[in-house]
């Protein structure tokens, strides 16, 4: 799909994995809608790329309906949906407390797992009755899944629990959607140079960086986000989950 013209919608788009790519899609000539709970941080990007920020909880119903609705109302139904949203919290099973309060994993699961769902059942609504493109699209879907999906480490049950299934739902979508023409693909990134890991002192995204085979060093959202790009322009690219992460294999801890 050729991307100039098409209204696109980025979750998390306030920073970040999902702040790139809204960068990307605006200087490929997308319209952009970033969603994100935090939308002052939202606007402060959306202002740069002359995109619109719209508050949204994407595990929420509602609160991701009434925005894809907003975001449709300004720049039309959206051809482009790429899901950033989400969080990463580390804690044991079992700790020293005793075992993880449920409403924690539960909370990992909602807005990681549950929320990329609501947000692709929506948009994909949307794109459906959309009169079909030139190569036979009507749109396409990108979901971010983990590394730790396949090798959770200790302290990453909920997480990786999360991202497993972003990554199990990516082929029965795409499957699905493909009557339609939307494709569904999701990336796996390892270890990204994010606000959150940026926090950390030096020597530990030193540390970090030297457990990657080959570069050895945190990825660059930029690098996330020219991926999607390729995601969507690549129009036999459906149904994969595709690592980014330097060959890194993650160890227990």
């Amino acid at each position: 799909m050729e991307i100039k013209g098409h209204a696109a919608i980025v979750t998390g788009g306030a920073s970040g994995l999902g702040a790139a790519c809204a960068r990307e899609l605006a200087a490929a000539g997308a319209k952009v809608a970033l969603f994100d709970v935090n939308e002052k941080a939202a606007s402060e990007v959306a202002a740069e790329i002359d995109g619109i920020a719209v508050a949204c909880d994407v595990a929420d119903s509602a609160s991701a309906e009434a925005a894809v609705q907003k975001a449709a109302a300004t720049h039309g139904p959206a051809r482009i949906l790429i899901n950033c949203a989400g969080i990463g919290p580390a804690k044991r099973i079992v700790g020293r407390d005793g075992p993880m309060p449920l409403a924690d994993f539960e909370r990992v699961i909602k807005i990681n797992l549950i929320g990329t769902f609501n947000m692709l059942r929506l948009a994909a609504a949307g794109m459906q009755p959309l009169a079909l493109l030139p190569d036979g699209e009507r749109g396409v879907i990108v979901s971010t899944a983990s590394v730790a999906a396949y090798e959770g480490q200790i302290g990453q049950a909920a997480y990786a629990s999360s991202k497993g299934g972003v990554a199990a739902l990516t082929l029965p979508a795409a499957r699905e959607f493909a009557q339609f023409g939307v494709r569904v693909l999701a990336i796996a990134p390892g270890i990204f140079g994010t606000p959150m890991l940026r926090a950390l002192p030096q020597e530990a995204q030193d540390s970090l960086g030297a457990s990657v085979p080959f570069p050895k060093r945190l990825g660059n959202p930029s690098e996330f986000a020219a991926l999607a790009m390729h995601c969507i322009r690549n129009g036999y690219l459906n149904g994969e989950v595709i690592r980014l992460d330097g060959a890194l294999r993650m160890a227990p801890r």
